[in-house]
């Protein structure tokens, strides 16, 4: 019996269904990837099978005792609390619990007093004996992967960062299915690597919205599309899915013109003269009026978006060219002696952690920001188009029309004045939509406006900060093939990996410490050319992996060497000092477990604890180096 199932299923915003007379059934295991362009209702289909909404026909089925837990697109989270007891929250009655735990040993690390010890006594009694320990470790190892502060609280969060928050709830809470939708919006590649790990591992089954088609290849064992209403279950990962969905649309297109030329023919016959319509064929013209009505209920696929931009008289050979800049927010460093020159032509991609210092780089190369130190230059007739990943140029009160047309009926574009309505079409606005407030789109509805409204502006730089969020397969494919032939200078930040292996011919990587290094090529070639450092170890729990260190390479561009004579001889010796560890840390949990160990001096308390949690590290980074240097063995023998 599958996980999840359902049966029939329907349901309908507007005048044609989202889903009609669906069936899908996902068992343990299954990794079940959902596509379809912006609104075909692939949130819709999450929340129907999480019970969060009902199917206006059709039934969901869900086995006896399953855990579901969901990652949804756009609920804003809005609490008091902080970040810990939040992600608490997901593994349920003792949420609040290992929250309790978590901030009394915070504060018996900065104060010790015999009423914290005993409430810590009190809690980590409780948390043995319900296991609690292995679910504080799992809390903390997600807020720390994740990025997250435990100890903010959520409502000063901005809400890329609420959304780690959400994304943690629902990954500590290791469910039998496990639903995300868009999980990969607002990480950095570091972490989307990780949860690409994580999710390739998972022992349940986990069904994902996302249009990260290198995360899509990574993860799906199975592609489930949303297609004018119909769902298609598609065995295999995401490169067989295009290659069988291209021929399913060949046949297709092949039996619509056969039967549009049928039609046409019929109707001619049927409009003869008055000999043929005396002697016509009842049958036949009983099967002309069923030809009629499958061409009337016919539901084209939707059309795909036309990006064409104002293009600028030409820059100046030199677009931007900097100096030793250094630039600082309070103490904290995030560009250091940064020198490079920028050409025209140049398609250049950011990459780094968030909160490296990417989108302050754009804005100190276009003038917002005057650097601490040093130099930057603008070129001569340099025009730029800046596209903000905030999207504070949107105003949510204003209309779509309102917001391309900025009060006119007409936008000009390469010299030819068009509506506002036909260049909205381009971008797949419908007249009804085009007068709806931004407050009410979607956020793939919101990243096509900004491109419409950005397309419109006169401009030889464009300036993109993370354009790819929330736009299906199609739009971004689109967007890329624009940007290739773009005949101006392009900045872009992204997370994307494909998409930035497609569109960029060169790269600023932040490496750590506000020092930004360039490389030849997208992606997958700054992989192959950054230094290695083998002896490059996770970091311990609750610290940040340095952006300067080199991330575990991605299985399909990795190069497949060797481990060192050093790197084999950690490999053998690594398993008997995990157990080493996990011998030590038992030792003092059992002393920690006696009934006379709150008796002891403060401080012999405070060290022992310290202690455990100290051996508690260790191990975690023992197995992650293990798992590290095992997988690169095992890809070599590959």
């Amino acid at each position: 019996m599958p996980l999840v199932s359902a049966e029939g299923i329907s349901i309908a915003y507007g005048r044609e269904p989202l889903v009609e007379d669906g069936t899908l059934r996902v068992d343990r295991g299954e990794r079940v990837c959902v596509l379809g362009p912006n609104g075909s209702g692939k949130s819709t289909l999450l929340r129907i099978l999480s019970g969060a909404i009902q199917p206006d026909r059709g039934e969901v089925h869900r086995r006896s005792g399953v855990r579901m837990a969901a990652l949804v697109q756009d609920v804003p989270l809005s609490s008091t609390r902080p970040v810990f007891d939040v992600v608490s929250d997901g593994i349920g009655e003792l949420g609040a619990l290992v929250a309790a735990y978590h901030h009394t040993a915070v504060e018996l690390s900065h104060e010790t007093s015999p009423r914290q010890l005993e409430q810590l006594g009190r809690l980590q009694q409780t948390l043995e004996e319900h296991d609690g320990w292995r679910l504080e470790q799992r809390v903390e190892q997600v807020v720390n992967r994740l990025g997250l502060s435990a100890d903010a609280i959520v409502d000063t969060l901005s809400g890329g960062w609420r959304r780690r928050v959400l994304l943690a709830q629902a990954l500590v809470a290791e469910p039998d299915v496990l639903l995300l939708d868009e999980p990969t919006n607002h990480l950095d590649i570091e972490t989307i690597r990780w949860l690409e790990t994580l999710v390739t591992s998972y022992t349940g089954a986990v069904i994902v919205v996302t249009h990260d088609r290198h995360f899509l290849q990574r993860i799906a064992t199975r592609i489930v599309e949303i297609d004018r209403g119909r769902l298609t279950s598609w065995p295999g990962d995401y490169a067989n899915y295009l290659r069988r969905r291209e021929e399913r649309l060949a046949d297709e297109r092949g039996r619509q013109e056969k039967q549009d030329k049928t039609l046409v023919a019929e109707e001619a016959w049927l409009r003869k003269g008055v000999k043929a319509r005396r002697t016509r064929n009842e049958g036949r013209v009983k099967a002309l009026e069923v030809l009629r009505v499958e061409r009337a209920t016919r539901r084209f696929a939707p059309g795909r978006v036309d990006m064409q931009a104002t293009a600028g008289a030409l820059s100046g050979r030199v677009v931007f060219e900097t100096h030793g800049v250094t630039h600082a927010f309070g103490e904290t460093v995030v560009v250091r002696d940064f020198t490079t020159r920028i050409l025209r032509t140049d398609r250049v991609g950011l990459i780094g952690p968030n909160g490296a210092g990417k989108t302050t780089v754009l804005r100190l190369l276009i003038g917002e920001l005057d650097p601490g130190y040093g130099t930057v230059e603008c070129g001569t007739n340099v025009r730029v188009a800046y596209y903000d990943q905030q999207r504070q140029q949107l105003d949510p009160d204003q209309t779509v029309f309102q917001t391309v047309g900025d009060g006119n009926d007409t936008v000009t574009i390469n010299g030819v004045s068009r509506h506002v309505h036909a260049h909205l079409r381009d971008f797949l606005f419908a007249p009804d939509r085009a007068q709806s407030p931004v407050r009410a789109l979607s956020g793939g509805e919101r990243n096509r406006l900004l491109l419409a409204r950005l397309f419109t502006r006169s401009a030889n730089v464009l300036v993109l900060d993370e354009p790819t969020n929330d736009l299906d397969v199609d739009t971004l494919e689109v967007l890329e093939a624009w940007l290739v032939t773009w005949s101006g200078t392009l900045l872009l930040v992204s997370h994307d990996r494909a998409f930035l292996d497609n569109v960029v011919t060169s790269t600023l990587v932040f490496e750590g410490d506000g020092r930004i290094v360039e490389y030849v090529g997208g992606y997958s070639d700054y992989v192959r050319q950054r230094p290695v450092d083998p002896a490059d170890e996770a970091p311990t729990r609750g610290q940040k992996q340095p952006t300067g260190a080199s991330e575990p390479r991605p299985r399909d561009s990795v190069q497949r060497d060797r481990l060192s004579y050093r790197e084999q001889r950690e490999l053998v010796g690594l398993p008997e000092r995990i157990e080493a560890l996990e011998t030590e840390a038992q030792i003092l949990n059992d002393v920690v477990s006696g009934p006379d160990f709150y008796r002891e001096p403060a401080q012999t308390i405070k060290d022992t604890l310290a202690t455990i949690d100290r051996l508690r590290a260790e191990l975690e980074d023992a197995y992650t180096r293990w798992a590290a240097l095992d997988e690169r063995r095992g890809s070599f023998r590959g």
